[in-house]
């Protein structure tokens, strides 16, 4: 507080006794103090010019550091921070352009200062605005969703899985996971069908036929020579063996005499007709 002195009593500072008649003074724990001595005693010191920071002037304060106000500036372009928004970097105050021109990464999809407390993407040592960090394909922001890189390229799932994913040959849509190979070709597990019957060839034996996959027994319905004596597919699948004569053919276990059905593999046998005979019951006929 300060104020003009003009009683006649007695009023001296409190630490130097002269007379503060007529002289401006400050008043501090209920003692009055002339000016030089309030400033000497109970000032703070500048912490960047080291001087005294006098009761009239404005007087800056951050982190137990006391500042006049000119000297409240950037370290590195002594902008004064006196109304300016700053940072403290190893004691060294610094304008928010300087600390991010110095301390803050660039985005390398735009080139410029990721600003503090701005959010933002980070990867392999890289680092984007949220903004822009977009996919290659569609050009969206990522955002925090998942993402596949491709080299230098960042792709969304969906346009990496249309872009790069294989495709399957019946249905022509994406393979994300599974599916099978067939003549170095790439199916769905539910799209793998027999030709005929539709059921699901994946894990089971099969064959094809003009490169159409068929199941076992569609194909030995469709295509498979009949035996002569059970009129079932003769197929060959699964080690099955059989006989073939002229142009009849047999499975091995149905390759009997036609009179006392006796087995013919690996004997001699007689055609008569439809028929065909032992040479026991050939030599009786």
């Amino acid at each position: 507080m300060e104020k003009e002195i003009t009683m006649t009593d007695r009023f001296d500072c409190d630490n130097c006794k002269e007379s503060l008649y007529g002289r401006k003074y400050i008043q501090s724990n209920d003692s009055p103090y002339c000016i030089p001595c309030y400033d000497t005693l109970f000032s703070n010191t500048c912490d960047e010019c080291k001087e005294l920071i006098g009761h009239d002037a404005r007087e800056l304060f951050y982190e137990d550091r006391h500042y006049h106000e000119h000297c409240f500036r950037c370290f590195r372009c002594d902008r004064s921070l006196a109304d300016e928004p700053f940072t403290s970097q190893d004691d060294a105050l610094l304008c928010n352009d300087c600390y991010c021109n110095e301390f803050s990464s660039k985005c390398v999809a735009c080139d410029k200062i990721v600003m503090p407390g701005t959010r933002k993407l980070e990867y392999a040592g890289s680092t984007w605005h949220e903004g822009c960090f977009i996919c290659h394909s569609c050009s969206q922001p990522i955002g925090s969703k998942s993402f596949i890189p491709d080299k230098d390229e960042h792709y969304c799932v969906a346009c990496y899985e249309d872009k790069f994913a294989p495709r399957c040959t019946r249905c022509k849509k994406t393979l994300t996971k599974g599916g099978v190979t067939y003549r170095d070709e790439p199916w769905h597990k539910e799209c793998f069908v027999c030709t005929s019957c539709k059921t699901q060839l994946a894990g089971q034996h099969f064959t094809s036929r003009d490169d159409s996959p068929y199941c076992l027994k569609c194909f030995g319905n469709l295509y498979a020579k009949k035996c002569e004596a059970c009129s079932k597919p003769i197929t060959g699948f699964g080690g099955g063996k059989y006989i073939s004569f002229e142009d009849r053919q047999w499975h091995q276990p149905c390759f009997t005499c036609s009179q006392c059905s006796v087995s013919l593999v690996g004997a001699g046998f007689f055609p008569d007709g439809d028929r065909i005979l032992c040479r026991d019951c050939h030599t009786s006929l």
